[in-house]
């Protein structure tokens, strides 16, 4: 394992962002994370612009996993951009929700109930977008053993 890098906040070397990222951060991008306490249990995800550091999304907390927040974090960005024109990288340190953005299709075993309705239309929905939209921006795994916690992390652990 790589040892992590010492960063600071604003570092001194780097004059594209606020947010003490390494070099191989692109800062135009954007980050999201989900948290969820429990499994299920109240989630929330949000994402975070890196260049500035500033939450440029946040839903929650509903009744949910962190996995299905994650995967709902990772098409709100992707929507978000493609709906302002933008054309950015996104983070995500979930391989599982990079996987089911990929096959435009959540698997869970989280049980559809009165409690999950929504949660559930919310998934349909981001199903249905990744399956009539296309998106040409870099998603890419924020890599947590090299870089530390991905910026929109909810600090919880």
């Amino acid at each position: 394992m790589a040892k992590k890098e010492k960063l600071q906040n604003p570092p001194d070397y780097r004059h594209d962002t606020v947010l003490p990222l390494p070099m191989e951060v692109t800062a135009e991008a954007i980050a999201v994370d989900a948290a969820c306490s429990g499994n299920p249990g109240p989630m929330e995800y949000r994402g975070v612009y890196l260049k500035t550091g500033e939450e440029v999304f946040h839903f929650g907390p509903v009744w949910g996993t962190n996995n299905i927040g994650e995967f709902l974090a990772i098409v709100h960005a992707l929507a978000l951009l493609q709906q302002k024109g933008l054309e950015m990288t996104v983070y995500s340190d979930s391989k599982t929700a990079q996987c089911w953005v990929r096959q435009k299709k959540v698997k869970t075993t989280l049980k559809r109930s009165q409690e999950t309705e929504k949660l559930f239309q919310l998934i349909e929905r981001a199903e249905k977008w990744l399956r009539t939209h296309s998106y040409t921006v870099p998603l890419l795994k924020w890599e947590t053993e090299k870089w530390g916690e991905v910026p929109a992390d909810f600090g919880r652990k």
